[in-house]
């Protein structure tokens, strides 16, 4: 299993907003492609302008081919489009992993 954590900082004053945003437009088309996510949080401590979210794919290629299939998809190109224009995004980070054999992640 290969796990896609991916965490986003939002400018001050902007995550409610942009959540909003990605609730509206975001969620629909990107569960079509990529199911359900393992989490998807804010932080209850750290950075209050970060969210987290993980995904599970069965490998890379599960993965490469889940959001070649994503990004093709017109209601995703919205979602992006509706977040470029509100303007709230200011980094993005990636990390895929792998899991370990002796916990299982819970889907």
């Amino acid at each position: 299993m290969l796990l896609d954590v991916r965490t986003y900082t939002c400018r001050p004053g902007t995550i409610k907003k942009h959540l909003e945003v990605y609730e509206k437009f975001g969620k629909e088309p990107q569960s079509r492609h990529l199911g359900q996510p393992v989490l998807y949080m804010t932080g209850e401590t750290g950075n209050p302008n970060q969210y987290v979210h993980i995904w599970a794919y069965e490998s890379a290629g599960d993965r490469e081919a889940k959001r070649a299939a994503m990004w093709s998809d017109p209601d995703w190109i919205t979602y992006t489009q509706k977040s470029a224009e509100l303007g709230a995004l200011v980094q993005q980070e990636n990390m895929l992993m792998n899991q370990v054999s002796f916990f299982d992640v819970k889907r």
